[in-house]
């Protein structure tokens, strides 16, 4: 297990990171997960075996159950807290009242104060703002977040799923306003969803945040096992995130043979491409069952050569898309003078 800086903090985060979604068997996440106590103490033993010290989870999972079992799960392990890297998020409906959701003042204050309750904890290693709320105005939000860092609830803040102009203008009006600026951002990336290369890769690099990957094997498509059965697994039900399935069945035909060349899982091929993504800080990989986690965690050996990368690469590619087609065109004579001098 390789560790990697958090965005530009001193934190280091393995690689791979325990995310909970199937802790508790409340509401729509009953259907995704449904575990109890001792089978998420069982998986997060199998993590810290593994060297995994990042763990992931959120208010809304299960309406609080899954930050419940999780905080249980690190004291019934008897695990020092400072070895664990805490992360939960804040933006979901809580309740049925107008303010039992989003980024206001008062819901992101509340909510830290139940989230360390039910985590057990005195502090958040990483509060992550779950969305984009069109009725907060981002600079409400960003003063709620750097009050609980200067209070010591919480020692860093990240966001999820917000596109890069709104980040970049988030990371502006902290600077200008003296406030704490993300760190990191989680976002869907996959062989089957490389959208985020268009504009968020660029910005993160440029402006030093950290990547945590959600659903990397696309809600189990990349597993391959839907090949195998029209009628297994979630997709099913709920096909979540969206594929597309005629572009995503190259990309399988692409991984099967790199998957028997190094006698490994489809799956842990796909988080070995991912886990080969410069910009890639930990990939979040979360289970029902042991032998899942584990077949997973091993994606941490894989080596994939420059060859299969290659291969990967171009089975997933994206289509050309403006302005991208043009800055590449028009940089060409610029990026020859970087790449041999002037």
């Amino acid at each position: 297990m390789r560790y990697n800086r958090l965005g530009s903090t001193g934190l280091f985060v393995s690689e791979l990171c325990l995310g909970t979604m199937t802790f508790g068997n409340t509401g729509m996440f009953a259907a995704i997960g449904g575990l109890e106590q001792a089978d998420a103490d069982a998986l997060l033993h199998t993590a810290v075996d593994a060297g995994v010290n990042f763990v992931d989870t959120a208010n809304m999972y299960s309406l609080g159950l899954s930050e419940q079992i999780t905080g249980q799960a690190i004291r019934n392990l008897g695990l020092r807290r400072e070895d664990v890297v805490l992360a939960t998020k804040v933006m979901g409906a809580m309740g049925d009242g107008p303010n039992d959701r989003g980024l206001s003042r008062g819901h992101i204050l509340d909510q830290a104060k139940a989230s360390l309750k039910r985590l057990g904890t005195d502090h958040i290693d990483l509060y992550q703002i779950h969305g984009w709320d069109p009725a907060t105005p981002i600079e409400e939000a960003l003063r709620a977040l750097d009050d609980l860092v200067r209070q010591g609830h919480v020692r860093y803040i990240g966001v999820s799923n917000w596109a890069a102009w709104q980040i970049a203008k988030a990371l502006g009006i902290s600077e200008r306003l003296g406030l704490d600026r993300f760190q990191s951002t989680q976002s869907y990336y996959t062989l089957v969803g490389r959208e985020l290369e268009r504009e968020i890769v660029p910005m993160l690099q440029s402006e030093g945040l950290g990547l945590m990957v959600w659903s990397p094997l696309a809600s189990g498509y990349l597993s391959g096992k839907y090949r195998e059965s029209a009628t297994d697994g979630r997709r099913q039900t709920f096909a979540f995130p969206p594929v597309d399935t005629s572009r995503g069945e190259v990309v399988l035909d692409a991984m099967a043979p790199i998957a028997n060349a190094h006698g490994v899982s489809m799956a842990q091929v796909a988080l070995a491409w991912l886990l080969h993504q410069p910009a890639v800080t930990s990939v979040i990989v979360g289970a029902r069952r042991i032998d899942q986690l584990a077949d997973n965690l091993a994606a941490a050996s894989v080596s994939l050569s420059a060859d299969q990368l290659a291969a990967l690469d171009a089975a997933s590619t994206l289509p050309p898309e403006y302005p991208q087609w043009m800055i590449d065109r028009q940089g060409v004579d610029r990026r020859r003078m970087l790449e041999r001098g002037v």
